[in-house]
């Protein structure tokens, strides 16, 4: 503990020069004096514990009078916390050597205090990059003010991406700092990434860069005083990276290359909020070979780092700057590489082998499939704050009169049933998307972390099974919930005075973003499906029979919602004999046709299993409980989000397997000319 003590007293001195001196004075609109926060996880757990913790204060707008409108952040946490304490097995993830620093009773402290961290230091920064939209200026990016201090608050007080730091003695596990993200991706839906890239470029780096890469970059990174990006798109290579132009060639100092090419869409791949900018870069070394397998992954500071900390020009340009439907704060760039043929990057491994394979694409998954799970979780988040923020809309709304006394006084909105019918939708999609995004980071601990090998390897055959589901289930359906959020405010909805509007927007680019949901509909039947010989998800499944066999009988209360999930399983593995049949037969273009729908019923099947695991244990907690008792309604909350999920949603899945029965080719059938009328 005193060793943990030390690391967080040494990360804390490093901001204590910016927030606490006068270095690179600058306005900051923050609302709050926030000197009274526990400014780390371990902090937390170490003030409740008696030992002694100097928390370093953000400087305060107040003090010069500034006013400015509050971000809508209305999180409640409470459903996390179930998940945590009372629905997941976390007490084998705090029995790892790598998170002995923490125990189960912590969580519910560092949740509250994450959730007042990210309330008051984190969502002021929603309005302020929608009132600031960031600008190109001269090839450079000038962002929203306070988004650099912010990103180094959250980032050198343990929040961020040195909560990852392979030196670090007490991170938080990746299902507990899920929630934290999650409180984060509500708060700001466009400044999280910042620190979320920069984790992704930092976890491939300290997974597969030499220990030189590690010095040179990780440290500045962890600590907020450099941004990581993901460089992968291009104006000709989207969706198919295979066809990178973009080309690196050796020079005479090992494992450097010259770079040249150019990106697009490079999230917060420019700005004033740090002071350099680390590009990790899908490039193709000369001679490799063609498509993806000839791809290898480069290094490239936008400043080339000299041996003595000093800067240089490393001739990457900013040429361009998105106007984007959302996440308006967080600029998407434009940038070329090498123009002078003066860029610089530093190889990730290995280079091409002798028959022209480079490693980029396997590192650059890692990174790629991180960010998947935490579109879903972003996702989650922000319909999740939205649909806590129109609930008390409609408790405090008053409109109309019931049907059933047409004659009587007005009411609240959320009286009206077709108003609840929205309310129950938003809740219990959002609650089984949060079960499932948890369990997909609950698996991921115990893949790097359990000491069997043949655990690690089970679960992490579990996060290959969730992630096209988790990236694609929930950016899909928050743009529905969002819409029906919009709906409930009425005429209010449709404007910008209200948070609906900005969230809808916002979290559209989610389910475009690495790989559009089409994509990830095709890897789970043409890869997930099939994995370990089709055992991994076979195994999944046999989970959710496994449930049913050991709960239909015994809860009786639950009787037409185990028929229900027995029946979509049913519908769901016919599915899966349907398209392979379509395999054998050679219409495999029937599959596309329809696989966006069966990852939309793989959803709905794993989140009616989810939520009804979830409503037993709420069950008993409310034979337990009076009414009266302040945890009532939100376990009963739990067992109507779990019955509405599985008898109004879950039927989609065998009516979807009613339709693949038909095998209907109209897509197919349909020629191209009708489609100029």
């Amino acid at each position: 503990m005193l060793n943990q003590l030390w690391r967080y007293s040494r990360l804390s001195s490093a901001a204590a020069p910016f927030f606490m001196g006068e270095a690179r004075e600058r306005t900051v609109l923050l609302s709050h004096s926030f000197s009274s926060l526990p400014v780390s996880p371990l902090a937390v757990i170490l003030r409740i514990r008696n030992i002694s913790v100097k928390i370093l204060p953000m400087k305060n707008a107040e003090d010069k009078g500034e006013k400015w409108m509050t971000a809508k952040y209305a999180y409640n946490p409470r459903d996390a916390k179930f998940i945590l304490t009372e629905w997941l097995p976390v007490e084998e993830i705090f029995s790892y050597e790598r998170f002995q620093a923490y125990s189960k009773e912590d969580i519910d402290l560092i949740l509250e205090q994450a959730h007042r961290m990210v309330r008051d230091i984190v969502a002021p920064t929603n309005d302020i990059g929608e009132e600031h939209v960031p600008r190109l200026e001269n090839g450079r990016i000038i962002g929203p003010p306070t988004w650099g201090e912010v990103f180094r608050y959250y980032q050198q007080n343990g929040w961020g991406t040195s909560n990852f730091d392979e030196d670090n003695e007490a991170p938080l596990p990746e299902v507990l700092y899920s929630v934290v993200a999650e409180m984060t991706c509500a708060a700001s839906p466009a400044w999280v990434y910042y620190p979320a890239l920069t984790t992704g470029a930092a976890k491939v780096i300290q997974t597969f860069g030499d220990e030189d890469l590690k010095k040179r970059f990780l440290p500045k990174m962890m600590d907020g005083s450099w941004q990581g990006c993901m460089c992968i798109t291009e104006p000709a290579a989207g969706t198919d990276v295979g066809d990178t132009l973009t080309r690196a060639y050796p020079t005479e100092e090992e494992g450097i290359y010259k770079i040249k090419g150019s990106k697009i869409f490079i999230s917060a791949g420019d700005g004033d909020h740090v002071d350099n900018f680390i590009y990790l870069t899908l490039a193709r070394v000369e001679g490799a070979q063609p498509g993806t397998r000839g791809l290898s992954l480069f290094v490239v500071p936008r400043f080339w780092i000299n041996e003595d900390g000093s800067y240089t020009d490393n001739d990457v340009v900013t040429t361009g700057k998105e106007d984007k439907l959302g996440i308006r704060g967080c600029p998407a760039v434009s940038l070329a590489y090498g123009d002078n043929d003066n860029c610089r990057g530093y190889i990730v491994g290995n280079p091409p082998d002798e028959t022209g394979v480079g490693e980029g694409m396997k590192q650059m998954f890692q990174m790629m499939n991180g960010k998947r799970i935490e579109s879903g979780l972003t996702s989650t988040g922000i319909t999740s704050n939205e649909y806590h923020n129109v609930a008390e809309y409609a408790r405090e709304r008053i409109q109309g009169r019931p049907l059933t006394d047409p004659t009587g006084e007005r009411v609240p909105i959320i009286e009206h049933e077709d108003i609840k019918r929205a309310l129950l939708l938003n809740k219990a999609t959002t609650e089984a998307c949060r079960a499932m995004v948890t369990t997909a980071y609950f698996y991921m601990d115990i893949s790097e972390h359990d000491p069997d090998p043949q655990r690690r390897k089970w679960a992490a055959d579990r996060v290959a099974c969730l992630t096209p589901v988790c990236k694609a289930y929930p950016s899909d359906e928050a743009w529905t919930l969002l819409c029906e959020t919009i709906q409930t405010y009425g005429g209010y909805g449709f404007t910008e005075a209200y948070p609906a509007a900005r969230a809808a927007r916002d979290c559209k680019i989610n389910s475009i973003y690495e790989g559009t949901n089409y994509i990830q509909s095709m890897d789970l039947i043409g890869r997930k499906w099939i994995m370990q010989n089709g055992q991994a998800f076979a195994d999944l499944l046999q989970e959710i029979e496994t449930f049913i066999r050991n709960n239909k009988a015994k809860m009786l209360d639950f009787s037409q919602e185990f028929t229900f999930l027995e029946r979509a399983l049913q519908a769901y593995r016919f599915m899966q004999s349907t398209t392979a049949k379509w395999a054998r037969e050679g219409k495999f273009n029937l599959v596309p046709c329809y696989s966006r729908r069966i990852l939309t019923a793989t959803g709905q099947l794993l989140g009616a299993y989810f939520l009804l695991d979830q409503a037993l244990i709420s069950w008993q907690r409310l034979q337990e409980l009076e009414e009266s008792h302040f945890d009532y309604y939100f376990y009963l909350g739990k067992v109507i989000s779990a019955r509405f999920y599985v008898r109004q949603i879950l039927p989609h899945v065998w009516y979807l397997a009613d339709l693949l029965a038909e095998e209907d080719s109209t897509i197919i059938d349909a020629p191209l000319a009708i489609f100029a009328f």
